[in-house]
């Protein structure tokens, strides 16, 4: 009888477990391809701006702390699409596709176009509650009013994403990211260094026209930014309508008005996603705010910890955007016992992934750290920090990959839920308590390393309650 469910498992693994591991995998790396582009992007400001003047810098870094949570609130909330046509493709309902997209993209113009006129017309009371220093501050506003114009372009890409994904087809948002980024570069150059910074660079032979452009630092860096933008969404849309991979659901053979059963299907499901994302990225930006008072060594150590985590966080994330397509390509099928087998190996790949992020971690943190600074104390303390992130690899691949199983299921308002408790509530909070006052007849205040504790805390209260829910509503579907 032993033997007999022994042989069992090894047939369930290899017709079902592994097929199901590479297809996903399959699906993820080109994603985690995108991710890396797209931050790409961000960096390159960052690099180019800081070798111009330190007030560029600061305005862009400024600016970008406003804009980049509100473009991941759109990015969030248009993700809702991904689960919705991987339904629809697993059940072959093609013409239900169509509409679903279309309904998308409004959704995702008044999204790009509200965040354009907020960018526009509200940051300086924002600056000013900040104390931001004034030419920073104008240089900052310069900076989002460029930007703003590329937000309803950046949205309207990441609806034509979510349709290439949900449709199985990861790669082209790979190519398209990159594309954005080598239309980023070249133009950051131009308009933030000016036709006088293009002739030191190639020498003679700069066209005059090119020679007149002026130096615009910050605010060139915005316009760079939003014609990589549209370029993205363009190039985007173009394939879309050229590629053979969606033939089937005739995306731009005739349009659909705007349909209120549509929008609200988007919005139930993905206005939730937005604001577990925004929860997530206000953590670490108030948890940047509480370390700033601890001091220059710890703030540089606190981001260089969180900078290089923050990339091999990548790989997992990207692997709970692919299981969110799986789990809803299999349900489409109207297969739910399949489903839970997807969702559930998901998980299990999630973990040898974690584990894998552990130990690349442990071993290159040293050497990675001594490329971010020379300093031995800040380097010191920024180990000790990514001991403690080598720690919680695990639960954060863990969470991250059980709300993606369960966006499959079309399942956001409770991991929203969830979310907010265990980010702000026991994240936040508990680490804010640790950091600033310790634990009473204990200890003494922990510092930086009470708030990644606390980030410990948060990210292992939402794997245990998402992996309850995952459990709960793979056994009622």
């Amino acid at each position: 009888m032993e033997s007999l469910s022994l042989a069992r498992f090894a047939n369930d693994i290899k017709t079902t477990y592994w097929p199901e591991t590479r297809a996903l995998i399959a699906l993820a790396l080109p994603i985690c391809g995108a991710q890396l582009a797209q931050a790409g992007m961000g960096v390159v400001d960052v690099m180019m701006t800081g070798r111009f003047n330190a007030t560029s810098l600061a305005a862009v870094s400024v600016g970008t702390s406003l804009w980049a949570p509100l473009m991941l609130f759109m990015t969030g909330t248009l993700m809702g699409l991904t689960p919705i046509v991987a339904y629809h493709l697993g059940g072959q309902r093609n013409d239900a596709i169509r509409p679903a997209v279309h309904q998308g993209l409004w959704v995702a113009l008044v999204l790009g176009i509200i965040a354009a006129i907020l960018l526009r017309t509200s940051v300086m009371p924002i600056f000013e509650l900040m104390d931001v220093p004034a030419q920073v501050a104008q240089d900052s506003a310069a900076y989002l009013s460029a930007v703003a114009f590329g937000m309803p372009g950046i949205a309207l890409f990441q609806v034509l994403r979510a349709f290439s994904d949900g449709m199985n087809h990861t790669r082209p948002s790979l190519w398209i990211s990159v594309i954005g980024l080598l239309v980023n570069i070249p133009a950051n150059y131009l308009l933030i260094y000016g036709g006088d910074g293009l002739v030191d660079l190639l020498g003679s032979g700069v066209p005059d026209s090119l020679q007149q452009i002026p130096a615009m630092g910050a605010f060139g860096c915005g316009i760079a930014t939003a014609i990589s933008m549209w370029t993205m969404m363009f190039t985007m849309l173009l394939y879309t309508r050229r590629g053979r991979a969606y033939k089937n659901v005739s995306l731009w053979h005739r349009f659909t008005p705007p349909q209120l059963a549509g929008i609200k299907e988007l919005i139930f499901v993905g206005m939730p996603i937005g604001v577990a994302i925004f929860v997530e990225v206000t953590l670490f930006t108030l948890i940047a705010l509480f370390v700033a008072s601890l001091g220059e060594v710890t703030v540089g150590a606190h981001q260089i910890a969180l900078s290089y985590t923050s990339i091999l966080f990548m790989l997992p994330l990207s692997l709970s955007m692919a299981l969110t397509v799986r789990v809803g390509n299999t349900l489409g099928r109207h297969r739910p016992s399949l489903a839970r087998q997807v969702a559930w190996n998901g998980v299990v790949v999630s973990v040898l992934i974690a584990a894998f992020n552990s130990l690349f971690l442990w071993v290159t943190a040293k050497p990675v750290i001594a490329l971010y600074t020379s300093n031995s104390e800040i380097q010191a303390l920024a180990l000790s920090i990514v001991a403690l992130a080598v720690i919680f690899q695990l639960s954060d691949s863990l969470q991250v990959n059980l709300a993606g199983a369960l966006r499959g299921y079309k399942d956001t308002r409770i991991v929203m839920v969830i979310t907010v408790l265990s980010y702000w509530i026991v994240g936040l909070g508990g680490g804010h308590w640790l950091g600033a006052h310790g634990i009473n007849g204990v200890s003494e205040p922990l510092g930086v390393h009470g708030y990644w504790i606390g980030l410990i805390a948060g990210l292992s209260t939402a794997t245990v309650l998402l992996g309850w829910r995952l459990k709960w509503i793979s056994r009622q579907e």
